[in-house]
């Protein structure tokens, strides 16, 4: 997968996406890298431990979060796209957003993909902006919104209707003029869901590695793991390594993960295992 000039290869290990959220109101780590300087740094730290790619966010998709303007978002996460790229990782940088003007301006500051939670239908343009600037694109599955997907969300079949939902919406990304080896699918672990319904698209994860395309999961630290384990966010370190090491080894090709040196360990041993070229 090339994402505006960038080569992204699958297959031979699993990507390890470092959340970097400047926001002051995420479920994990809120506030913690507003000031660019900090935020520089983390993403430096996370890249060292063996993240491949930054996931930047200004605008918290927790449960219940409230949209942020435009603006606001844009003043938090550009200048730090800006001071990452003048530091020349050599990693991707996606951004994590749902308005097709901040993800202008995020590649125009130097990012690769778009990661998209509304799966490019939060705003009209988006997928013109993807498919007019080369980048690649996440489309994640969610039902309503930040503040209302929790709900008590139903489903007759979570895996057939997660699965026709993304299926439809790579169809209108294609047809938006979105190139179809661009195209990364995330069957949205903790957007709209139960911790039941999250299980049971964790079971059948090989479904979706029907559209042949790259797979993503984000189960980093979420409630569903707390819930389970009866702990705080900040005390779900393994649980979140049971899903990485269960998601690869069910072909997953990316996991987004907040302790970068943790799950790119487990990954390595876990890619040894599964991974045919190994």
């Amino acid at each position: 997968m090339n994402c505006r000039g960038k080569d992204l290869i699958f297959g031979e290990r699993t990507h390890i996406m470092g959340v970097l959220n400047v926001t002051p109101d995420s479920f994990s780590d809120g506030g913690t890298y507003l000031n660019i300087d900090s935020a520089v740094l983390h993403a430096k730290t996370m890249v060292a431990e063996g993240a491949t790619i930054i996931d930047i966010g200004g605008e918290s998709s927790r449960p219940g979060a409230d949209p942020v303007p435009t603006d606001v978002e844009i003043n938090r996460v550009i200048p730090v796209i800006r001071a990452l790229v003048s530091e020349q990782l050599n990693v991707l940088y996606s951004v994590d957003t749902t308005k097709a003007e901040v993800a202008r301006k995020a590649f125009e500051a130097g990012a690769h993909i778009v990661n998209d939670i509304t799966a490019l239908r939060g705003d009209s343009v988006m997928a013109h902006v993807a498919a007019e600037m080369d980048a690649g694109v996440i489309l994640m599955h969610m039902r309503g919104t930040p503040r209302t997907m929790q709900n008590a969300p139903k489903y007759e079949n979570v895996v057939d209707e997660v699965y026709a939902s993304l299926e439809s919406w790579i169809f209108c990304a294609i047809e938006s003029g979105i190139a179809p080896d661009r195209i990364i699918i995330d069957p949205g672990i903790g957007f709209g869901k139960t911790i039941k319904q999250n299980l049971q698209i964790l079971r059948q994860l090989d479904v979706f590695k029907r559209f042949n395309k790259p797979l993503l999961i984000g189960t980093s630290r979420k409630s569903f793991i707390g819930n389970l384990l009866d702990l705080p966010v900040t005390e779900r370190l393994e649980g979140s390594l049971a899903t990485v090491c269960w998601a690869i080894a069910r072909g997953v090709d990316i996991v987004r993960v907040h302790d970068v040196q943790a799950s790119f360990r487990a990954a390595r041993i876990t890619d040894v295992l599964f991974r045919e070229n190994k």
